[in-house]
């Protein structure tokens, strides 16, 4: 069926529209990358200042200190906290990370679960026969990462006292240059014998040695704790500004292919108006030569 002018014209307006919707998503995901990567360089010095405590503490305490005494264990059931997201139109991000979970979870042994962050991220685990529990809501905000973080860690606890974990793997995007990032995994529990030996061998920044007073295991414990907040709070933040950067990637994307129609779809109307224009005038030299007494002479 042929276009109309006015056809065209719903077109144009309709792709207008769009793009005026795709450039708001774009500022919206530019300024969110900003906000999420802008957390994560906040939390390197207190990270920083994490390990510090921990390698004090090693130093000081007896290698089976209490906080990894039931941490020894690197075989056995394992629980996967993956982080993709809750909307569309972010590319392959859900699609890359579940795959990348999936091939690295099937060369370790033992019965796995996932625990998903998002619900985008979830249904990707349908058809890949790993047992997925009911996933965690992605938050919006910064403010609301700590809520997140708390929830897992209770649930992380609550299936270790049960015994139906062993073992605990971080799964998340990690920011790169640019719109790009990358697949990352990090194995979160048990902290073994290799990660505090890494820890300990952390050279203090001054010639002062520290010396952790009353209540070193109490102080172990806690740094532990603030070690894995620090570690899924870390996580969460680059995944999310992962995945406002495939955000911005896709409606650039999308914005060129909106302009490139635009553009198409310009040229076409201002063909078929001419052409109208063309015909309009013919009409009136055929009618005004009729008049006239005169053939008109033949079109084109």
């Amino acid at each position: 069926m042929s276009e109309t002018v006015a056809s065209l014209r719903r077109k144009i307006a309709g792709a207008g529209d769009l793009e005026s919707v795709v450039r708001t998503m774009k500022a919206m995901a530019a300024s969110s990358i900003g906000q999420y990567e802008n957390a994560v360089h906040a939390l390197d010095d207190y990270y920083r200042t994490v390990q510090l405590g921990l390698a004090a503490s090693f130093r000081q305490a007896a290698p089976a200190a209490a906080a990894t005494r039931a941490s020894q264990q690197d075989r056995g059931a394992i629980g996967a906290v993956v982080f993709g997201s809750d909307q569309g139109l972010v590319g392959q991000f859900n699609d890359a990370m579940a795959e990348f979970v999936v091939q690295t979870l099937e060369n370790l042994p033992g019965k796995k679960t996932v625990w998903a962050v998002g619900e985008r991220i979830q249904s990707r685990f349908s058809d890949t026969g790993l047992l997925a529990r009911e996933h965690f809501a992605l938050p919006n905000s910064i403010s609301a990462i700590t809520p997140l973080v708390g929830q897992i860690l209770i649930e992380m606890e609550a299936q270790r006292e049960k015994g139906a974990i062993t073992q605990v793997y971080l799964f998340h995007n990690c920011p790169k240059t640019g719109a790009i990032y990358t697949p990352v995994s990090q194995r979160l529990l048990p902290l073994d014998s290799v990660w505090r030996r890494d820890l300990a061998a952390i050279r203090w920044p001054t010639n002062n040695l520290p010396e952790v007073m009353n209540g070193g295991e109490q102080t172990l414990l806690a740094l532990v704790r603030e070690y894995l907040f620090v570690s899924l709070f870390r996580a969460c933040a680059e995944s999310l500004a992962s995945e406002n950067a495939s955000r911005l990637a896709a409606m650039q994307r999308a914005e060129k292919n909106i302009d490139e129609l635009l553009e198409d779809l310009n040229r076409t109307f201002h063909r078929l108006r001419q052409s109208g224009i063309d015909e309009e005038l013919f009409d009136v030299v055929s009618g005004f030569e009729a008049l006239s007494g005169h053939e008109p002479e033949p079109k084109g």
